[in-house]
């Protein structure tokens, strides 16, 4: 018996789709840890390192550059000796903040639902 294709219900994309942009933001490694731990109020560079123990320090260097250019996050060096960055979250990245809850909020009843597969 041969299946058919069936016609896809969902309404059709739009031209530059507003949902592909926002994955291309967020979809990078380790992205939704820094604008989690962002969310709290800036952090310098170091701070992030010590949130992120998994991240390297090339690898963070550029997911803040990219969220940088993005316009998610702000960059500031402050005049102290030596010179150091704080990076915060602009207005656009305050606006992902809830995104970001909503994954996390999934993330846990997974983790409830893996424990309760794994008992």
């Amino acid at each position: 018996m041969v299946l058919r294709v069936r016609k896809n219900q969902a309404p059709p994309t739009p031209e530059g789709c507003p949902l592909t942009e926002c994955m291309s933001v967020l979809g990078g490694a380790w992205t939704p840890n820094i604008i989690w731990y962002l969310s709290a109020g800036p952090r310098r560079f170091s701070e992030l390192r010590l949130d992120i123990p998994g991240v390297s320090a090339k690898v963070l260097t550029a997911r803040l550059r990219s969220l940088e250019a993005s316009g998610v996050i702000s960059r500031e060096v402050k005049p102290t000796s030596p010179p150091s960055v704080e990076y915060a979250l602009t207005d656009l990245g305050e606006e992902l903040i809830p995104a970001i809850n909503a994954i996390v909020k999934v993330g846990h009843k997974l983790k409830m639902r893996e424990a309760v597969v794994q008992a």
